[in-house]
């Protein structure tokens, strides 16, 4: 072996950067995405409120919970969560990973709300009873609807691979042969 070879089963510098780069795509992919209906949703909730006092508050809460959520569904994604129907119709596998994600991002809420309850003096019991699960569920449920949409697309482009979805999406004119 010379000293320039690198042995089995050492990733190369370059895959393991090329794989970063592509997870660093996905993660503004997501966060974009998310960041535009949870915008939405802050501009729907102002206008309907009369509230417009603290729009630059609400709007960087809503960049920030974008940036949060997106983080959790690449974890979501990396400990392989909702494989489990990928073999199912598409739209089934892309309800059934909405619902799952959403969930998880459900518990990264409670859990989020137990911590700044606890660090404000609470007990843990007594965190935990002060999470309001109504307000959580209802944002949940805002979720699960953003979700369907995004996880549509990412099992559409999982099953067509990544250069014919977004030939087929990004690009005109010609439509990608089979």
């Amino acid at each position: 072996m010379s000293a320039n070879s690198i042995p089995m089963g050492t990733p190369k510098p370059a895959g393991l950067k090329q794989k970063a780069i592509h997870e660093f795509r996905q993660y503004v992919a997501i966060s974009l995405y998310l960041a535009f209906f949870f915008c939405a949703v802050t501009t729907y909730r102002m206008v309907l409120l009369k509230d417009f006092q603290d729009a630059y508050f609400n709007y960087g809460a809503a960049l920030i919970n974008a940036l949060i959520v997106g983080k959790v569904i690449l974890i979501g994604e990396y400990v392989r969560l909702g494989r489990k129907h990928e073999d199912k119709a598409l739209l089934l596998s892309s309800i059934y990973k909405a619902f799952l994600f959403g969930l998880l991002v459900f518990g990264f809420h409670v859990v989020e709300e137990v911590i700044k309850r606890s660090l404000h003096g609470e007990t843990l019991s007594g965190a935990f009873a002060e999470v309001h699960f109504d307000e959580l569920a209802d944002r949940s449920l805002v979720i699960f609807c953003t979700f369907v949409p995004l996880f549509a697309f990412r099992e559409l482009r999982r099953v067509l691979g990544e250069e014919r979805f977004q030939q087929l999406i990004f690009h005109s004119g010609e439509r990608p042969q089979a």
